[in-house]
């Protein structure tokens, strides 16, 4: 019904903007330049937009994921030690507007992260010369500091988030498991894995798909300092062109067929965690 609704209000959408507003809808002109190819013989600019879109949020989410979980281990410990950066981390991000994140990251943190790690060679000055994994995984050699610079903020800010959801998981596995895990002898690893983990999982899994979906729609935040993401190509694209409605509807197209997809992922996931608990 929802989509029925949905459907009839483009419907109505498209019809006023013919009879009531003077504009004439150029589809064949957007999707002729939607596809053509570079004069390279690449790909078309907004289909190597879209890549890159998903390498960062791919990259992006191992990233969340990973120092996420970390975070959700830490703010969960009794020990001050991991506890009190965990949290302060968590703290700033979250109160912090990520579009002023990503300035700070960008043009502070990154400039000097780059050199100081010894990465300038690799990233600022590499020949050009790669794979076809490494072009597919990391896109153009030349893009390699935009990209990094890109799954840094965006897997930075979605861990902040990660961590709370994660630390939230963990307490609300009932105390009883835990006494029942160190009641059976397990080693911390396997009390993990066999009986705090599957819980968590399912409990996490709704809030965890929130999240990701948000990283793919925050992904955006990084066309501000010109990566070439699907935003700032639909940019390029639709003030070069004129064509800024068809564009602008192809992009947000695209960002929700990436959202529903992962959304529907997720369901799965959920629904093999709930089973995997019942047995």
């Amino acid at each position: 019904m929802l989509l029925a609704i949905l459907a009839l209000f483009i419907v109505w959408i498209y019809y006023r903007s013919s009879a009531g507003v003077n504009y004439h809808w150029r589809w064949a002109e957007t999707f002729e330049l939607l596809t053509t190819s570079r004069a390279d013989g690449s790909l078309p600019y907004f289909f190597q937009g879209l890549l890159s879109t998903l390498r960062l949020t791919i990259w992006g989410m191992v990233l969340a994921l990973l120092f996420g979980t970390l975070l959700g281990l830490a703010r969960h410990s009794r020990s001050v030690i991991f506890n009190a950066p965990a949290t302060a981390f968590i703290q700033l991000v979250r109160n912090i507007p990520p579009l002023v994140f990503v300035f700070i990251f960008y043009f502070f943190i990154s400039n000097q992260l780059i050199p100081l790690l010894g990465l300038e060679a690799l990233l600022r000055e590499h020949n050009g010369n790669i794979n076809l994994l490494q072009a597919t995984l990391f896109g153009p050699s030349y893009l390699w500091e935009n990209l990094i610079s890109g799954v840094l903020c965006v897997g930075l800010l979605s861990s902040a988030y990660i961590g709370e959801i994660v630390r939230a998981g963990l307490q609300n596995v009932p105390k009883g498991q835990w006494e029942a895990a160190e009641t059976l002898g397990l080693s911390r690893w396997s009390k993990y894995r066999d009986v705090i983990a599957p819980q968590v999982i399912t409990t996490i899994t709704p809030p965890l798909a929130g999240q990701t979906i948000s990283l793919i729609k925050d992904s955006s935040i990084v066309a501000l300092i010109s990566i070439q993401e699907l935003t700032f190509v639909g940019t390029e694209m639709a003030n070069s062109s004129g064509l800024i409605f068809e564009i602008w509807l192809i992009v947000g197209l695209a960002y929700f067929i990436l959202c529903f997809s992962l959304s529907l992922i997720f369901s799965r996931i959920e629904k093999k965690s709930q089973r995997y608990l019942q047995r």
